[in-house]
């Protein structure tokens, strides 16, 4: 009966270490595009590597906006779009703060596709934060 015992517990020891897997949320923070929007790519890339399983949100708010629009270049003059895109279709939702577009003068048509839109990037971040969602600022 020990033995028995022992095995439900591993079983669900396991089981509960899977779900636990399955539940992993992240909430990327970028607010400055030359310092942390290369860095956050990778960081998000290499996160899905290793847990694939994970919920991405990336929330962008100030100058961090800048890499998530159309013909935007990093430093060495490639354009984000495609890591954007790739991410995105990993499942990875990147979402632009509209407190930042309206103090910039900035429009939606500025954005890449693959972007959605939140009314105040710092509201978002808290909100999901509330929800569980570990916080990462690259």
């Amino acid at each position: 009966m020990t033995s028995v015992l022992h095995f439900a517990m591993a079983l669900l020891l396991a089981l509960t270490g899977a779900l636990a897997c399955a539940d992993d949320r992240v909430v990327y923070h970028i607010d400055e595009t030359p310092t942390q929007a290369s860095k956050a790519l990778r960081n998000i890339g290499n996160h899905l590597d290793v847990d694939p399983g994970v919920q991405i949100i990336a929330v962008a708010q100030a100058g961090g906006v800048d890499f998530l629009m159309e013909g935007a270049k990093d430093r060495d003059g490639n354009l984000y779009a495609g890591q954007v895109a790739a991410l995105a279709a990993r499942g990875v939702r990147f979402e632009v703060c509209e407190v930042t577009m309206k103090a910039r003068g900035l429009k939606k048509e500025q954005f890449l596709q693959n972007v959605s839109f939140t009314p105040s990037g710092v509201v978002r971040l808290a909100k999901l934060q509330q929800q569980g969602y570990a916080y990462i600022k690259p």
